[in-house]
Protein backbone atom coordinates (compact mmCIF):
# COMPACT_ATOMS: atom_id res chain seq x y z
CA UNK A 1 0.00 0.00 0.00
CA UNK A 2 1.39 3.65 -0.85
CA UNK A 3 0.02 7.19 -0.62
CA UNK A 4 0.93 9.84 -1.93
CA UNK A 5 1.19 13.76 -1.55
CA UNK A 6 3.12 16.73 -3.18
CA UNK A 7 4.08 19.92 -2.33
CA UNK A 8 4.92 23.13 -4.11
CA UNK A 9 7.48 26.00 -3.20
CA UNK A 10 7.05 29.34 -4.78
CA UNK A 11 10.25 31.48 -3.92
CA UNK A 12 12.75 31.87 -1.09
CA UNK A 13 12.34 30.84 1.90
CA UNK A 14 11.39 34.02 4.09
CA UNK A 15 8.94 35.53 1.58
CA UNK A 16 7.88 32.51 -0.21
CA UNK A 17 5.18 30.13 0.02
CA UNK A 18 3.47 26.96 -1.47
CA UNK A 19 0.88 24.71 -1.66
CA UNK A 20 0.35 21.16 -0.72
CA UNK A 21 -2.25 18.34 -1.72
CA UNK A 22 -2.71 14.50 -1.11
CA UNK A 23 -3.22 11.94 -3.77
CA UNK A 24 -7.18 11.21 -2.32
CA UNK A 25 -7.83 14.97 -3.13
CA UNK A 26 -9.31 15.52 0.36
CA UNK A 27 -6.64 18.26 0.55
CA UNK A 28 -6.38 20.30 -2.84
CA UNK A 29 -3.71 23.49 -3.07
CA UNK A 30 -3.40 24.27 0.69
CA UNK A 31 -1.58 27.14 1.52
CA UNK A 32 2.02 26.91 3.76
CA UNK A 33 4.63 29.50 4.67
CA UNK A 34 6.74 30.28 6.82
CA UNK A 35 4.23 32.68 8.79
CA UNK A 36 1.76 29.38 8.95
CA UNK A 37 4.27 27.53 10.38
CA UNK A 38 6.19 29.83 13.05
CA UNK A 39 3.29 32.54 12.98
CA UNK A 40 -0.35 32.42 13.61
CA UNK A 41 -0.29 32.84 9.25
CA UNK A 42 -3.12 31.77 6.96
CA UNK A 43 -2.48 28.19 6.18
CA UNK A 44 -1.30 24.60 7.45
CA UNK A 45 2.08 23.60 8.00
CA UNK A 46 4.43 20.17 8.57
CA UNK A 47 3.72 19.99 12.10
CA UNK A 48 0.29 20.23 11.86
CA UNK A 49 -0.53 17.81 8.83
CA UNK A 50 1.96 15.43 11.33
CA UNK A 51 -0.04 16.04 13.78
CA UNK A 52 -3.25 15.50 12.60
CA UNK A 53 -2.02 12.16 10.97
CA UNK A 54 -1.13 10.57 14.79
CA UNK A 55 -4.09 11.53 16.05
CA UNK A 56 -6.02 10.07 13.23
CA UNK A 57 -3.58 7.06 13.15
CA UNK A 58 -3.92 6.44 16.91
CA UNK A 59 -7.53 6.62 16.86
CA UNK A 60 -7.74 3.86 14.27
CA UNK A 61 -5.40 1.41 16.16
CA UNK A 62 -7.02 2.02 19.37
CA UNK A 63 -10.61 1.42 18.14
CA UNK A 64 -8.88 -2.00 16.56
CA UNK A 65 -7.45 -3.05 19.71
CA UNK A 66 -10.30 -2.07 22.09
CA UNK A 67 -12.36 -4.39 19.34
CA UNK A 68 -9.71 -7.06 19.77
CA UNK A 69 -10.45 -6.40 23.74
CA UNK A 70 -14.54 -6.80 22.93
CA UNK A 71 -14.96 -3.26 24.34
CA UNK A 72 -15.84 -1.39 20.70
CA UNK A 73 -15.77 1.76 20.83
CA UNK A 74 -18.72 4.37 20.33
CA UNK A 75 -16.72 7.35 20.03
CA UNK A 76 -12.76 8.46 20.10
CA UNK A 77 -11.60 11.93 19.64
CA UNK A 78 -7.82 12.71 19.97
CA UNK A 79 -6.11 15.70 20.03
CA UNK A 80 -2.04 15.21 19.27
CA UNK A 81 0.24 18.49 19.70
CA UNK A 82 3.46 18.19 18.78
CA UNK A 83 6.28 20.28 19.89
CA UNK A 84 8.52 22.03 17.46
CA UNK A 85 11.09 23.46 19.36
CA UNK A 86 14.55 24.75 18.81
CA UNK A 87 17.99 22.61 19.47
CA UNK A 88 21.29 22.66 19.02
CA UNK A 89 21.33 22.33 14.67
CA UNK A 90 17.84 23.78 14.02
CA UNK A 91 14.26 23.02 14.29
CA UNK A 92 13.41 19.68 16.05
CA UNK A 93 9.89 18.07 16.76
CA UNK A 94 10.85 16.93 20.21
CA UNK A 95 7.52 15.76 21.54
CA UNK A 96 4.03 14.94 20.78
CA UNK A 97 1.26 14.50 23.46
CA UNK A 98 -1.76 12.60 22.29
CA UNK A 99 -4.78 13.55 24.43
CA UNK A 100 -7.77 10.96 23.81
CA UNK A 101 -11.61 10.55 25.50
CA UNK A 102 -13.46 7.42 24.44
CA UNK A 103 -16.94 6.26 25.22
CA UNK A 104 -18.28 2.57 24.57
CA UNK A 105 -20.59 0.46 26.50
CA UNK A 106 -18.59 -1.49 29.39
CA UNK A 107 -15.63 0.17 28.80
CA UNK A 108 -13.34 0.58 32.31
CA UNK A 109 -10.80 2.90 33.10
CA UNK A 110 -8.52 0.21 33.48
CA UNK A 111 -8.79 -1.74 30.39
CA UNK A 112 -8.63 1.54 28.49
CA UNK A 113 -5.51 3.06 29.62
CA UNK A 114 -4.12 -0.59 29.23
CA UNK A 115 -4.98 -0.69 25.24
CA UNK A 116 -4.54 3.26 25.11
CA UNK A 117 -1.06 2.44 25.67
CA UNK A 118 -0.77 -0.37 23.86
CA UNK A 119 -2.08 1.73 20.88
CA UNK A 120 0.59 4.53 21.41
CA UNK A 121 3.14 1.80 21.04
CA UNK A 122 1.70 -0.32 17.92
CA UNK A 123 0.16 2.87 15.72
CA UNK A 124 2.36 3.02 12.65
CA UNK A 125 3.01 6.96 13.08
CA UNK A 126 3.87 6.13 16.16
CA UNK A 127 6.27 3.58 15.32
CA UNK A 128 7.90 5.79 12.79
CA UNK A 129 8.46 8.78 14.90
CA UNK A 130 9.19 7.08 18.39
CA UNK A 131 12.98 7.13 17.50
CA UNK A 132 13.64 10.78 16.75
CA UNK A 133 11.66 12.10 19.80
CA UNK A 134 12.02 12.90 23.17
CA UNK A 135 8.66 11.44 24.28
CA UNK A 136 5.55 10.09 23.03
CA UNK A 137 2.94 10.93 26.14
CA UNK A 138 -0.53 9.99 26.54
CA UNK A 139 -3.70 11.27 28.37
CA UNK A 140 -6.88 8.90 27.96
CA UNK A 141 -10.04 9.40 29.66
CA UNK A 142 -13.94 8.11 29.50
CA UNK A 143 -16.03 10.19 28.02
Amino acid sequence: MQRQATAQWNGNLRSGSGQTSTGSGVLRDVPYSVPSRFESGKGTNPEELLAAAHASCFSMMLAKLLGDAEKPPGRIQTRATLTLAQREGGWKITRVHLDSEVSGPGLDTDTLNRVANDAKEQCPVSVLLKPGLEEISLSVRLA
